[in-house]
This record gives C-alpha cells, structure tokens and sequence, in this order.
C-alpha cells in the first residue's frame, strides 16, 4: 500500500520507547511518520537506551531526544511541554514493566512523566515474553489502561527473542502506524459507521485450471477502505484481490466469482443496515447490535457481464476441445443493479473508454441503477488498470467534481469527504 508523504502533514507525534529488544522496530515506525509527514519527537526510558543509541532517533527525527538525563526547564524540552506539544503519544515498545508502571499512574521516568501529563489518547504496542505478557498481572493491567484513554495494538505470535514460539511479539511497524493514522485522522461523520467496498475483477471459472477476468487490480478498493478506516468506518472489504500491508482491522473477505461476491455482499447489506440476522450470518458467527449510522456501499469491483454458461469440473483437454474452442456465455446478474439499496447509501464505480459519451454513461447509471453517485474513471494511455494513481469524476444528480491525477489513497480520502455529503 503506497503511503503518501502528506498524509500526516501537520500532526504532531510523541513517541515514546522502553526496554525492549524490539526497540530497533521503533526505527521502522519513526521512519514512516515521518516519511507521511509528521512531525515526530522520541522520548526514552533509561532502559530502552541499552537497546539502542538515541543518537539513531535523532537522525531520523531531527528532533533531539528527551530522556532522564538532559531535560531543561529553560526551553520546552521537558515532559509537560513536550506532552502539550503532541497531538497523539505512542510507546512502542511498551514493556511488562512499562505496561505495569502506567496501570498504575507511577511517574519514575521521563517517558512515564509524558504519559501521565499528555491528556489525549495514548497509544500502546506491548512487547514481552509470552509468560510475562501473559501474566494476570498484566493482562489486568491492559484492561484497566484500555478504560483509561489508551489504545492496544495486540501482540503477534512469533519467534520471539528467546528464541521460543509464542504470544508477545509487538505488532509490526506498519499496523502501529496505521492505527496512529486512525487517531489523527478520523472525523464524527465516519467514526462507527458501518462501510462496504467491493473490488477487484471477478474470476468466472470455465474448468478447474482456467477463468475469465478482466485487468482490474483491486487497488482502489483497498485504498478506499484504508481511507474508511483512517476516517474511523467499521470497513468490510469484499475482493477479489487486495493490496499488501492493509490495517488489520479491516475486515476482508477474499472471493472469486460474481456469485460469490453478490452472496457476501447481500448478507453484508442486511447485516450493515439490520444489525441482526433472521439466519446465521456467512460473516460474523453472532449476530450485531444495531447499527445506529446509515451504512455506505462503495461498489469498486469489475464485475463480469457475461460468464460461461457451462463451466466444467476437472480440465478440459485440449484434445477433446480441438482446433478451435467457441465459449457459451450468458449475461450476468447486474449486481449493483438488483442489491437492496434501501437505507444503505451507495456510491458506484464506472471504467469508460469512450470519451465522449463516458459522462451521459455515468450518469446514466445514477438513472437506471438507483445509485447515490458514480466515480467515473476513464481509461486510457496515461490511465491505465493497475496503475498507483487514477483520476475521477465524482457525479451526482447535483453536480460534478473533477478530482485530479493522485496517488490512489489520497483520492480515495477525497471520494469519502466528498460522498459524506450526500
């Protein structure tokens, strides 16, 4: 997933690092803030020096880093004013000790003096050996930090530094990264919204071994429902294919054929705008509350018009097939078309040509398919399928907005602005 290098322009983070072996990972993290543009400055605990220099900090930072030893009352570099400075506090890695330190409001270091002066959220990346994160101890003290305005990025089960397999491993890099965007990013009007993106080309099977599809990549869905997520959505991905490195909160559900996305996506619809289902759910093995915002459906899947009218189990041989082989096909089911629109807002997604009438196209589908709106992507040389970028129109009943040529998350975070105003 390409991270664009303004999408965390003007924020500011705190991040905080402890006595962990998995220190050298907060060089990982450091580096992507500030390759999105933030603003970072690094705070150590006295342990977490034995791991790791702070000169490394710096130089990625640019920012000096506090620690016990050089904190000044003369300036700004002490923890109440380097905790007012922060828009978000992260510690990762957090140690048991840590972890045990902040359940209990103790202020020993500087890095435990930021956390109880910075009053916003605070979020956590626990690293430590499966009996000591484990340990009820501090699994209690992880309940009461997560009533206490802190958020946890749960561990990985790996190898760990002592050389076991186990629980406790902290979360990559990248999850800790998306989950701070998530913090700085989300907005009232997409926070627990219940969201369905659609992506990716179907794949209609003609034998066991072959299939029809087409060129699209699954790309833009993805990057709608990142862009869903950083908002704050409660997102649900249903694709054909998906772009690496997605937050793992996203829930994904991997399919093939139109049939089977059609499937997934009606029980997602009824599950979206109900809460509650008069059968078990293909999704969730219990039924959900009731959902309070009115549910969006992004519809970004090329969904195949036509399928083979008779797909066959095993492998066709060529021998039997002969010189030529003539395919049946038949029209398929218009999806968005024939889906329970009803309470559920619904933006479609439109690949055109034909320059000239690519518009009319569009807005004839706002027309015949009861959708919201229509993004219209037209293809061509400097447009193609697969590409990071794209550009699109996004139509309405009311108007046309023109989004310019950009790296497909930004554009996806315009889309979603601008359909929050439907």
């Amino acid at each position: 997933m390409f991270i664009p290098n303004n999408l965390l322009e003007g924020k500011k983070i705190l991040l905080g690092v402890t006595g962990s072996i998995a220190a050298y990972k907060s060089l990982e993290l450091l580096r992507l803030y500030t390759k999105a543009g933030a603003d970072v400055r690094v705070v150590m605990s006295p342990s977490a020096k034995k791991f790791i220099a702070p000169l490394s900090f710096e130089a990625l930072s640019h920012n000096r880093v506090l620690d016990d030893s050089n904190e000044s009352w003369a300036d700004d570099f002490n923890h109440i004013k380097t905790s007012q400075w922060a828009d978000v506090m992260v510690i990762a890695p957090a140690s048991a000790n840590t972890i045990a330190k902040l359940a209990n409001g103790l202020a020993d270091t500087i890095l435990t003096q930021c956390a109880l002066a910075f009053p916003g959220i605070k979020l956590i990346a626990p690293s430590a050996n499966t009996h000591m994160i484990q340990n009820p101890m501090i699994q209690a003290s992880l309940k009461m930090l997560a009533i206490a305005n802190y958020d946890v990025v749960s561990t990985q089960t790996k190898e760990l530094a002592c050389q076991t397999i186990g629980d406790g491993a902290m979360a990559e890099p990248i999850e800790i990264f998306w989950n701070t965007a998530r913090i700085l990013l989300k907005n009232d009007f997409w926070s627990n919204r219940r969201v369905i993106v659609t992506g990716g080309g179907t794949i209609e099977r003609l034998d066991d071994v072959r299939y029809i599809s087409n060129f699209s990549s699954g790309k833009m869905a993805s990057s709608l429902a990142v862009a869903l997520y950083l908002r704050g959505a409660d997102v649900n991905l249903i694709s054909t294919r998906f772009e690496g490195d997605l937050p793992n909160t996203i829930h994904t559900i991997d399919v093939e054929s139109s049939a089977e996305m059609e499937e997934y996506l009606t029980d997602s619809i009824r599950i979206s705008k109900k809460g509650k289902l008069s059968k078990p759910s293909l999704i969730h093995d219990e039924p959900i509350g009731l959902i309070q915002k009115e549910p969006f459906l992004f519809m970004a899947a090329a969904v195949s018009d036509y399928v083979p009218s008779h797909p066959q189990n095993g492998k066709l041989k060529k021998e039997m097939l002969g010189d030529t082989w003539e395919i049946a096909m038949k029209k398929n089911r218009d999806i968005i078309a024939s889906c329970n629109k009803e309470g559920i807002k619904t933006v479609a997604f439109k690949a055109e040509m034909d320059v000239a009438n690519a518009t009319q196209n569009a807005k004839n589908l706002l027309e015949n398919k009861g959708v919201n709106a229509v993004c219209l992507n037209i293809i061509n040389e400097n447009n193609a399928f697969g590409s990071d970028t794209n550009i699109l129109d996004f139509i309405t009943h009311d108007e046309t907005v023109s989004f310019s040529k950009s790296d497909k998350l930004t554009l996806s975070m315009r889309i979603i602005d601008q359909a929050s105003a439907l």
